[in-house]
């Protein structure tokens, strides 16, 4: 996670971006172990692939293809505040662990915007990068219509300008990280040790199976699918 703040305004998208195959499976594999891996040893668009990979191969999607239709509705609400409260009544169905990683996730879209050089990045950037990982139709088969894709984007980039409200303002202090010192300044950025603790993802080689996990009341869900520290 403070891999990906530091460096994602010189970007224009980094999650558009591809790494090598090779050393992604060396990262996932790496992650796999259950050691502790020092991200910021890793290249940027190597991490943001690797967490891609990883939303991508969500069984479902983080956001659930059964709700998938109700989603794109959000949007056919009238005011800000009712596709806010549509929104949460969604993720409420959601189970407790998908809600955990959409928390880190936005707070790590949300920080990399607010770093953003004005032009690199902007919220529908973001949003069409990252929203085919995490909502996808019911049927992976098909291909989704462009008028949906459209819509779903705009949607992620809703949830992303009001990730907020939505998911609470503490979202932005999940990392323990503020990396504006380092905007202001590259070159101490460079040199600067990182002493947060980053958001750590166990990648496993299976798809996920997030969908079926048995909601907790702890909502870490399940921890062979991920550990987030």
């Amino acid at each position: 996670g403070s891999k990906l703040l530091l460096w994602a305004w010189d970007m224009k998208c980094i999650f558009r971006k591809s790494a090598s195959i090779k050393s992604c499976r060396i990262l996932r594999k790496k992650l796999n172990s259950g050691n502790r891996v020092n991200l910021d040893s890793e290249s940027v668009l190597l991490v943001a692939c690797v967490l891609k990979d990883f939303l991508e191969n969500i069984e479902g999607s983080l956001l659930s293809s059964e709700l998938y239709e109700k989603w794109l509705g959000v949007l056919d609400e009238v005011t800000e505040e009712e596709k806010i409260n549509a929104a949460q009544r969604l993720l409420a169905q959601l189970p407790n662990v998908n809600v955990v990683v959409l928390r880190y996730l936005f707070g790590v879209l949300y920080s990399i915007e607010q770093e953003s050089s004005p032009n690199q990045i902007t919220p529908y950037d973001l949003s069409v990068c990252i929203a085919p990982s995490i909502l996808c139709p019911p049927n992976s088969g098909s291909l989704e219509l462009e008028e949906n894709f459209v819509k779903k984007a705009s949607l992620i980039q809703f949830l992303y300008e009001n990730c907020l409200g939505i998911f609470g303002e503490d979202i932005t202090s999940l990392l323990g990280e503020n990396s504006k010192s380092c905007h202001n300044n590259e070159k101490a950025a460079e040199k600067q040790t990182v002493e947060s603790k980053p958001v750590r993802v166990i990648v496993i080689s299976k798809r996920a199976q997030l969908q079926n996990a048995t909601k907790s009341p702890s909502g870490m869900g399940p921890s062979t699918h991920m550990s987030i520290v």
